[in-house]
């Protein structure tokens, strides 16, 4: 069973040597601790993913860090939520069972939704200049 803790609302400064520096002044444990940066920066993101060994150390660290200043923030600290996939919905969920009656595709899974662009007044907007400059392009070609 995981017990990690998200914490939040970091300065972009923080790093995981920081966090487990202030854990360790706190007499507070972690397995580990990530913080999360962007791919082509590397800066943070200003959140960071502690990992604790159990249920009451997760709790401890939680009541420690969330709502402590840092500088001229709060930080938020709570326990993390399960990874989410690219449907929006946790990972950790089965697939959702198929409606009576609706086709299945291969997998056995019902076919995906479709959307349609709506159009406002008769107008595809897709195809109407938006800006000053776009409507003198369309008067002048």
């Amino acid at each position: 069973m995981s017990f990690t803790v998200f914490l939040g609302n970091l300065p972009t400064w923080v790093t995981a040597d920081d966090i487990k520096q202030w854990l360790a002044a706190e007499d507070l444990v972690a397995d580990s601790v990530k913080v999360i940066r962007n791919h082509e920066t590397q800066e943070s993101k200003g959140f960071a993913f502690v990992e604790a060994p159990t249920s009451d150390e997760m709790q401890a660290i939680i009541r420690r860090f969330d709502r402590a200043p840092l500088e001229d923030r709060l930080l938020r600290a709570n326990a993390a939520q399960p990874p989410k996939g690219k449907d929006g919905r946790a990972a950790t969920h089965p697939a959702p069972a198929q409606t009576a009656g609706a086709p299945a595709n291969a997998s056995g899974s019902p076919p995906p939704q479709r959307h349609h662009r709506r159009k406002r007044g008769g107008k595809d907007h897709d195809r109407t200049p938006r800006s000053a400059f776009a409507n003198e392009l369309a008067k002048a070609l």
